[in-house]
């Protein structure tokens, strides 16, 4: 069995909804698909909790009477028999007066991530919906019920697989099982979500746990490419990257991914592709555990990091210096993502600035410290093993030109990674572009 993941722009519309329907039913194979709610659904959620958080019940009424009427006119253009349209119509009449119910009560988190989960929910349902019009033989396995996180907010997966197993085994016959993605519940029993990943996550979970032949991410775009395309002529679609190489390049600024939500899928030995749903006969990107020895993937880039370089003299051959350091960005929650030393000084980048200045402050007790703003980090991924002879010098030469502020090497076997001035991004990925590609 394969397991489908659709976004939001992929169900954004009656017409989008029924592509994915005649996709998804191409052939007789069973499959098990993961949804996203519709494209601007999620959005609207959240500025009704907003609304709701202020006290102005007024104000999420009003943009929920907007969203409902969005939705009955879904309905109109997706069906077309009276039957579910009618059917349709008393589940989204249920779905926004219990959304209407939390204008009436006092509202915290807790309601908001209730709120939230309604988007997946809805769009699960119209599909399935027009599945079974069609004469397709499709059940809906509500996420709730199967989907859970631990105490740690990590995915159980004991429980999910032994949640999806039952589900399917309660269930057979079907040719197409269909699940919410992102959503799931907490230790606690509590409606929550994955954040990390979102319906991505969720796919790879449900792979995982069953084994599957073949995760498929389906999106806008054709799979991973070799540099981002809006910075750089020419780009091309990477056909195949190991796993450690696919999330160094989610890390690290390709946003078709999160980096945490293959994890599952690396671990159970199931392959992902990246695939578009706008071109479905593009190969895409597979994704798992082949590792191409000699050849350089892909380049990518992530704005908004900020550099602190730590001086002192007292930390020339003293041990401790650098527990010390990183235990002020442990105390501020701030993960560091570079890290470069030297005998009288260290150098790292983060991506939050919310306790910035506390950090400074603190780090001060130790040495020098100067910060700077608006830097880009850029990385190439591939094979960068040690033994791997040249490729590492010939980025490094690519950038003779360009200021670069730091390097990272050898923490990896799959990235060099290099920190410049936001100013500066584009001439690097297109140098960089030209010598590796």
């Amino acid at each position: 069995m394969k397991v489908l993941k659709f976004g939001g722009t992929s169900v954004g519309s009656p017409q989008r909804m029924q592509d994915v329907s005649r996709l998804i039913t191409q052939d007789e194979t069973t499959r098990f698909v993961v949804l996203s709610a519709m494209s601007g659904t999620t959005n609207t959620l959240v500025e009704i909790a907003d609304y709701l958080y202020k006290k102005n019940p007024e104000g999420a009424n009003t943009i929920l009477n907007r969203l409902e009427q969005t939705y009955a006119e879904h309905v109109e253009k997706l069906y077309s028999t009276e039957a579910t349209k009618a059917k349709t119509r008393t589940f989204l009449h249920e779905e926004f007066d219990y959304l209407r119910s939390f204008t009436k009560v006092h509202f915290t988190s807790f309601e908001e991530k209730v709120i939230l989960a309604q988007g997946e929910i809805i769009s699960t349902n119209m599909v399935v919906n027009y599945l079974q019009e069609c004469g397709v033989k499709a059940l809906l396995i509500n996420a709730l019920d199967i989907i859970r996180t631990d105490k740690n907010s990590e995915p159980d997966m004991n429980y999910i697989k032994e949640k999806v197993t039952k589900a399917l085994e309660a269930n057979p016959g079907y040719q197409i099982y269909v699940t919410q993605g992102f959503i799931c519940r907490n230790a606690y029993g509590e409606i929550d979500n994955l954040l990390r990943g979102g319906s991505d996550y969720t796919a790879c979970l449900v792979g995982a746990a069953i084994g599957a032949e073949e995760i498929q991410i389906w999106t806008d775009i054709d799979g991973m490419h070799n540099n981002d395309p809006r910075f750089v002529e020419h780009t091309e679609p990477v056909r195949q990257l190991y796993f450690e190489e696919a999330a160094e390049l989610a890390y690290f600024g390709a946003k078709i991914l999160h980096p945490t939500c293959i994890q599952p899928a690396k671990f159970a030995r199931v392959p992902v592709r990246l695939l578009n749903t706008m071109d479905p006969t593009a190969p895409g990107t597979i994704i798992n555990n082949d590792f191409q020895r000699g050849t350089i993937k892909a380049v990518a880039a992530r704005d908004g990091n900020i550099c602190i370089q730590i001086n002192s003299s007292r930390m020339l051959l003293a041990y401790g210096f650098l527990r010390k350091v990183f235990e002020i960005f442990e105390t501020y929650k701030t993960s560091i993502d570079m890290v470069c030393t030297s005998e009288v000084g260290v150098s790292v980048t983060i991506d939050n600035r919310s306790h910035l200045q506390d950090i400074v402050n603190e780090l001060k007790k130790y040495g020098t410290v100067a910060v700077e703003e608006d830097m880009c980090i850029v990385c190439v991924v591939g094979d960068l093993a040690s033994d791997n002879v040249g490729f590492e010098s010939k980025a490094i030469q690519a950038l003779k030109d360009i200021p670069v502020r730091m390097i990272s090497y050898g923490g990896s076997p799959h990235n060099i990674s290099f920190v410049v001035k936001a100013g500066d991004k584009k001439r690097t990925l297109q140098a960089l572009s030209l010598a590796l590609f």
